[in-house]
């Protein structure tokens, strides 16, 4: 039973994590129907740039807390001029073309991006020095530590806040008119440009907090990490049902869960033989699963009628 609560918590921080990537990918396919499958290497961007202030500042007399806030307040502003620029650059010029060459630029880009980041940094891995508290608090005979509380805690608040400004605000209005009909609230006077690149900033902004999350719960961050990261997250948003910020976050807590149990628990009862080494596998049987069965996820995408 201890092996069990250990997978459920170990997979509802995983699943904080995934659910913050696949805000991002839900945000803008609810907007323009566009897959950015660049969103992964957004995430490791902000990975990136976090641990080189982090482990730049490190030797410092600075405390630890002060010094990942410091790397975080400079990934989330590089990230979100990042997303702002993959959109004016590369997906507003092909705002009216076939979605097939707006989905092969995203592809493109996400590899521009992945070299980029080799040139920069390198091939090998970056490990995030241990500034953070990794004290462990025992429930149940499960291990939970301060960083996974505060993964969790911070990533509730992140989704709280989102939902708050979609729902509750002035711009969330604007951005909910132009995903149901953007023509219309053109001519309603909302500037469907500014939206656009506000919806691609704010997920930007999500994937660095993820970014500096997997970075900091794993130890490293490497330039390769977003691939596999944003297919996982895109798992999780069609789960949940892309297009809605709640099947977001259900899809991605769900993943984590499913992944974890798959990873520690039937490896336990298999021996081994299914463990940690096939916990993709479990991932992307799920969305499998979910594309033949329910493909449009399990709350389903809100779907506008069109005038």
């Amino acid at each position: 039973m201890d092996i069990f609560l250990q997978q459920i918590i170990n997979g509802i921080v995983l699943g904080s994590v995934y659910a913050l990537v696949a805000l991002g990918y839900t945000m803008v396919y609810g907007i323009l129907g566009l897959i950015n499958f660049a969103h992964g290497e957004v995430v490791m961007i902000g990975a990136m740039v976090a641990l080189a202030v982090i482990n730049a500042l490190s030797g410092t007399a600075l405390p630890g807390p002060v010094i990942v806030l410091l790397g975080l307040m400079v990934a989330m502003p590089t990230c979100m001029a990042l997303g702002y620029g993959i959109e004016r650059i590369a997906y507003r010029p092909l705002r009216h073309a076939p979605r097939l060459a707006a989905l092969i630029t995203a592809i493109g880009v996400s590899i521009v991006l992945q070299n980029s980041a080799m040139i920069i940094w390198g091939r090998q891995y970056i490990t995030f020095p241990p500034l953070l508290p990794s004290k462990p608090h025992f429930v149940a005979g499960a291990a939970i530590s301060d960083l996974q509380i505060f993964i969790v805690l911070l990533a509730a608040l992140i989704m709280v806040g989102l939902l708050f400004l979609v729902h509750r605000t002035r711009l969330g209005r604007a951005m909910r008119a132009t995903a149901q009909n953007a023509e219309v609230a053109g001519l309603m006077g909302v500037n469907i440009n500014t939206i656009i690149s506000i919806t691609f900033i704010v997920g930007s902004a999500l994937a660095a907090v993820a970014g500096l999350m997997v970075s900091g719960y794993y130890g490293l961050a490497h330039y390769y990490m977003g691939f596999s990261l944003g297919l996982k997250a895109f798992t999780a948003a069609v789960l949940g049902g892309i297009g809605n910020l709640g099947g977001a976050m259900l899809g991605g807590l769900l993943l984590g869960i499913i992944e974890s149990l798959g990873a520690g628990y039937i490896g336990q009862l298999t021996g081994g033989f299914l463990g940690s080494n096939y916990q993709d596998v479990f991932a992307f049987f799920v969305l499998i699963l979910v594309l033949v069965f329910r493909p449009s996820g399990l709350l389903g995408e809100r779907i506008a009628e069109r005038a």
